[in-house]
């Protein structure tokens, strides 16, 4: 019988970011542990048995959620619910908070943090596609200094990122939501994990009556998360009307020739989901643009 109980390791908890960079950097196969929902449950049934974990939690600053160059940047250490309660984020991107306030229950947003999400790069993670659709940034953090990575270069496929070995995420920047923009997030949650089954992002731009541009972003059916671009062309240079949404979201599956499959739902069912969703998600963007 299985014991669900991890190897041997042990347990560092530095107060500083140099101290924390040079404990990962010393210690071969340590981990950094930010909120503990990914990488503690991975522990437990071995699929990852690091030597050592690097708790970052009592490193100031890593937390703060703040305006940054008319954008948005949040620290990695912020969890889903400060980012869901921050009325910073709130005023500048508030797809963020509302997307940050329906992941999994009150225990995963308490202790939940965002950096740790989007350093795990789950597929059925929601702060990949979202970050992806509206043009984020992430900031990853070495011995050798800070390098800013844009998303569409960060994620990479199942739990892997451009994350160099040493490298910690230490804040992501979003660009913020001006007038005449609209975005939206929706996902179909697995009812018994929370995960995201499908999620899109949509985000249109709105000038003189038609959309100047779009974004719809497609994750939980490949990995990393994908543009739709097909559906995206279909879009520009044209009123957000009922007919142009829905022929949009019919090319979404142009985007995703090899979708996922699983127990709870076939590639299939995830491509069909992926369409339906589209189309509720650029409804509410066009709404929100208007």
């Amino acid at each position: 019988m299985h014991t669900f109980r991890p190897a041997e390791f042990e347990y560092h908890r530095p107060t500083s970011l140099d101290e924390a960079l040079t404990l990962l950097g010393e210690i071969e196969d340590s981990r950094p542990l930010a909120g503990g929902h990914s990488l503690l449950p991975m522990m437990k049934l071995r699929l990852a048995i690091p030597t050592a974990l690097v708790d970052l939690s009592r490193i100031p600053g890593l937390d703060e959620i703040s305006a940054s160059n008319g954008g948005l940047a949040i620290g990695a250490l912020a969890t889903h619910a400060e980012v869901a309660g921050s009325e910073v984020a709130i005023g500048i991107a508030p797809v963020i908070p509302e997307t940050a306030a329906r992941i999994g229950d009150l225990q995963v947003r308490n202790c939940g943090t965002f950096g740790g999400s989007v350093a795990h790069a789950d597929p059925g993670a929601d702060y990949p596609t979202l970050l992806k659709a509206l043009g984020g940034a992430i900031t990853a953090t070495g011995k050798g200094g800070e390098r800013e990575i844009a998303a569409d270069d960060f994620f990479r496929g199942i739990f892997e990122t451009a994350l160099e070995p040493g490298e910690l995420v230490t804040s992501v920047k979003v660009p913020g939501t001006p007038a005449g923009t609209g975005a939206s997030y929706l996902k179909h949650r697995h009812p018994a994990s929370g995960y995201t089954v499908v999620g899109i992002a949509a985000v249109v731009k709105v000038e003189g009556g038609n959309c100047t541009a779009a974004r719809v972003t497609v994750g939980g059916v490949t990995s990393p998360p994908v543009h739709a671009t097909a559906a995206e062309e279909a879009l520009v240079g044209g009123p957000g009307s009922e007919d142009a949404i829905a022929a949009a979201a019919e090319k979404v599956p142009e985007a995703i020739p090899s979708a996922m499959g699983d127990a709870y739902a076939s590639g299939e069912y995830r491509t069909h989901l992926a369409k339906v969703l589209a189309a509720r998600a650029l409804r509410e963007a066009f709404d929100r643009a208007a």
